[in-house]
C-alpha cells in the first residue's frame, strides 16, 4: 500500500471559511493525521467517509479527498452511525459544531456515545452560532453576550467533556486549534480506538466570538494555563516545567515543585486506560484560573461497540434461521399459488 501524504486528503475545493477561522487549524490537522491513520491501521484510502450536519464546521466533508456526506442540522450523528452500522468496514470521521451537535443533535450525540458506536467525531467548539451569525450556543459562558442574548446569557453551559465521560463514554480528548501537532495526535489515537471516539477541538470565531478562548490559547501564557495530558507521563505544565497535579483527598490541587516539600514523585501520572471515571471527569472539568485546562486524550477505554454488537446478532439469527434470503421469507409461512 502506497504511503500517503496531506495533499491526498486535500480536495479541490475552495476552503471558504473566513481568514482566521479556527476551523482552518482542525482541517489541517486531519488532513496530515490521515495518512499515519492509514499507515498505522492499513486501511485503503477509499475506507475513509466524513459525515456533518450544518454550520460552519460542516461544509468540512467538501475540502477532504474522501467520501463524504453533508446532512442535516444535528443528524451528523445518526447519520455516522448507520454508515457504520451498515459497513463496518468504513472509518467514519463526523465534524459538527457545538451548536448543531450539543443543541438539536444532543440526543443522536448522548446516545452514540452510551452505545459506544465505532466513529470519530470532532465536535468544534466556538461557544457561539457562527453560519446563523452569532447567537449564543450550548457552550456559550453564562453572561455571554450574543445576537440572541444582548444583556447575557442566564444559562449554565455544557462542558462537553463532562457530558461525554457522564453518558459513558470510552474516548474523550481535547485541543486548540493552533495546536496542529497534538491535534494530529489525538486524531491517530482516535482512529486505534474502538468505539466512539470524541475529540473537543477549541476553535475561535474571528467573527462573532473573536478570543472565545484567548484566556489560555493566546501563546504568552498558553503553557501555564493548559495541561498536555498523555497516558504514562507526570501531570506537569508551566512555562518552567515546575508545576503539577496532586490528588489532594477526593479533589485535584495544582502544586508548585519545589514548595512546601513537593518533588516530581508526588506529582499524578496520567493513565488514560484507567477504568475509574472519577479522575478523568475531575480531568476533563479544570477550568482556568484554579487549574489549568487538560488537552490531550484525557479517557481512553475499552469496551464492546455497537456495531461489532448488532453484527454478532445478526451472524447468531442467521445461523439459527431457517430464512437465509429474501426469497426463504417470500416462501415462508401460509403461502398459495394464484393461476
Amino acid at each position: 500500500m502506497p504511503r500517503y501524504t496531506f495533499k491526498e486528503f486535500k480536495s479541490d475545493q475552495e476552503v471558504r471559511w473566513c481568514p482566521g477561522c479556527g476551523d482552518h487549524g482542525v482541517l489541517a490537522a486531519l488532513q496530515r493525521a490521515l495518512p499515519d491513520v492509514t499507515e498505522a491501521l492499513g486501511y485503503s484510502k477509499e475506507r475513509y467517509v466524513v459525515v456533518s450536519g450544518i454550520g460552519c464546521s460542516s461544509r468540512l466533508p467538501y475540502y477532504m479527498n474522501t467520501y463524504g456526506f453533508h446532512s442535516i442540522h444535528g443528524r451528523a450523528t445518526a447519520i455516522s452511525t448507520g454508515i457504520k452500522v451498515a459497513n463496518p468496514d468504513l472509518t467514519v470521521w463526523q465534524a459538527c459544531g457545538d451548536g448543531d451537535a450539543l443543541a438539536i443533535g444532543g440526543n443522536h450525540f448522548i446516545h452514540a456515545i452510551r452505545r459506544n458506536v465505532d466513529i470519530n467525531i470532532i465536535l468544534f467548539n466556538n461557544q457561539i452560532y457562527g453560519l446563523t451569525k452569532g447567537q449564543y450556543s450550548p457552550t456559550s459562558r453564562f453572561g455571554a453576550i450574543s445576537k440572541t442574548s444582548p444583556y447575557g446569557t442566564v444559562e449554565h453551559p455544557f462542558n462537553p467533556g463532562s457530558l461525554v465521560l457522564g453518558a459513558k463514554g470510552t474516548f474523550f480528548a481535547r485541543s486548540l486549534d493552533s495546536e496542529l501537532k497534538l491535534s494530529s495526535e489525538i486524531m491517530l489515537a482516535a482512529a486505534k480506538h474502538d468505539g466512539c471516539s470524541v475529540m473537543e477541538m477549541l476553535t475561535n470565531c474571528v467573527i462573532f466570538n473573536d478570543g472565545a478562548h484567548k484566556l489560555i490559547s493566546d501563546r504568552e501564557y498558553r503553557a501555564d494555563r493548559t495541561i498536555v495530558l498523555r497516558h504514562g507521563e507526570k501531570m506537569i505544565f508551566g512555562k518552567n516545567k515546575d508545576k503539577g497535579i496532586v490528588l489532594d483527598g477526593m479533589g485535584l490541587r495544582v502544586v508548585t515543585i519545589g514548595e512546601d516539600g513537593i518533588t516530581e514523585d508526588d506529582i499524578l501520572i496520567h493513565d488514560a486506560h484507567s477504568e475509574n471515571v472519577g479522575i478523568h471527569m475531575m480531568l476533563a472539568d479544570m477550568k482556568y484560573p484554579e487549574f489549568p485546562v487538560a488537552l490531550g486524550v484525557i479517557r481512553d477505554v475499552k469496551d464492546v461497540t455497537y456495531d461489532d454488537g448488532v453484527r454478532d446478532q445478526v451472524a447468531e439469527v442467521k445461523a439459527k434461521s431457517k430464512i437465509q434470503c429474501v426469497d426463504d421469507l417470500l416462501r415462508s409461512g401460509s403461502t398459495w399459488e394464484v393461476k
